[in-house]
């Protein structure tokens, strides 16, 4: 009786020499993961172990969610303001995804109850919203509006001043390389520095650069750094008198919009230096084919150089929000008394309540509610435009 041999083809597992190579790559990437596995999974673990006790300089009894129920206030509320969110990314999908390939012809009806559920959506946030700020911490949770006001005010500008900046010196200009520097320079200036030069340019005082520019325009000095009335308010409060400046819709202090000048000044010579490097890789014969084509300088913008940009712009738009989320140094210290709390993003309330009420716990539990929020961010940034950008 003879046995058949197994053919020369026939699935036999890996080789000795895969092995070897996987052994290889491996070791090669086991100093970064333990490197990100102690100095970043293990800090977001111990905050959420110590979210769970009493901890005031000394670990203290276990009291399980009661420090995140004291920051949200209303668990119903949290459900719905989250629920919220979560239902923006069905809208999207039943936009987008719900419509492709065989099911492109979905009745337009389909559409309409994407467009329900986004506007379910906002009424679940703003529901969910009140409910928290009436019953939760209210220092933290408008330290998250202001955050947001931080973030939405600076990141799309320093996006298009950037691409515009990029733009310019990417042609043959005498100076290029000084004005790219020049521009760098904000970057690596350090954070204390540059605070301490912006409150002393955006002093209340008259003869102070921002007051002296206001003064060449005809406009009376302002309080800057000082003033915590809303913006809206100090534009429109004459022609409204009676109307109320206050809530999510009166907008930033004229204080906060200060510390957001500042953000686009320091970020936006390092995104254009990032969206030089991204113009280096759009092929010349691309311009020329459009030029002869008849297309214009602003159309060749427009239709080559955005749409061919949209991975480096996503990339820095992603960047830019979770640095304002994250943003401590600078606010912390153009921040003023006279203020109180009108500049206090999330960052600077979780450092309050870790260090000057010594809290650990609690200050762990706004911690962790606060990378929770960045991680949607990041997920929802990436659901909606990050298909697009990358091309996936």
């Amino acid at each position: 009786m003879t046995v058949a041999k197994a053919p020369a083809d026939s699935p036999r597992g890996p080789t000795r020499q895969q092995r070897r190579n996987w052994l290889t790559a491996y070791l090669f990437v086991l100093p970064a993961t333990l490197l990100i596995a102690v100095f970043g999974l293990f800090p977001i673990g111990y905050s959420v172990y110590m979210s769970l006790y009493t901890w005031r300089v000394r670990k203290g009894a276990f009291i399980g969610l009661r420090n995140y129920e004291s920051v949200i206030g209303d668990w119903w509320g949290a459900l719905a303001f989250f629920g919220g969110l979560a239902l923006i990314l069905v809208a999207h999908w039943l936009w987008t995804d719900a419509f492709k390939g065989e099911r492109a012809r979905v009745p337009a009806a389909l559409r309409v109850v994407a467009a329900l559920t986004l506007l379910s959506a906002g009424v679940s946030i703003a529901l969910g919203w009140g409910l928290m700020v009436d019953a939760g911490n209210k220092g933290y949770l408008k330290g998250l509006v202001r955050t947001v006001y931080y973030g939405f005010g600076s990141v799309p500008v320093q996006i298009v001043l950037a691409l515009v900046i990029a733009t310019l010196l990417f042609q043959k200009i005498r100076g290029q390389e000084f004005f790219r520097m020049l521009y760098f320079l904000p970057y690596i200036t350090p954070a204390v520095a540059g605070g301490a030069i912006f409150r002393n340019l955006f002093s209340p005082r008259e003869e102070r650069l921002a007051n002296v520019v206001l003064g060449f325009l005809g406009i009376p000095p302002q309080r800057w750094l000082f003033e915590t009335k809303p913006v809206t308010q100090l534009l429109f409060g004459g022609l409204f008198p009676n109307a109320n400046w206050s809530g999510f819709w009166a907008g930033p202090s004229l204080a906060l919009v200060t510390i957001i000048i500042y953000g686009i000044w320091t970020f936006t010579g390092y995104n254009a230096v990032i969206f030089l490097a991204g113009l280096g890789g759009i092929s010349k014969e691309l311009y020329d084919a459009a030029a002869i084509d008849g297309a214009g300088r602003t159309q060749q913008f427009r239709f080559i150089t955005v749409p061919l940009l949209a991975p480096v712009t996503f990339y820095l738009t992603v960047l830019g929000f979770i640095g304002t989320f994250q943003a401590f140094t600078h606010i912390y210290v153009m921040r003023a008394p006279a203020t109180r709390d009108a500049v206090d993003t999330a960052s600077i309330v979780i450092f309050d309540t870790f260090y000057k009420l010594n809290n650990f716990s609690l200050a762990a539990a706004q911690s962790v509610i606060l990378f929770v929020i960045i991680l949607f961010l990041t997920l929802l940034q990436s659901r909606m435009f990050g298909r697009r950008a990358l091309g996936a």
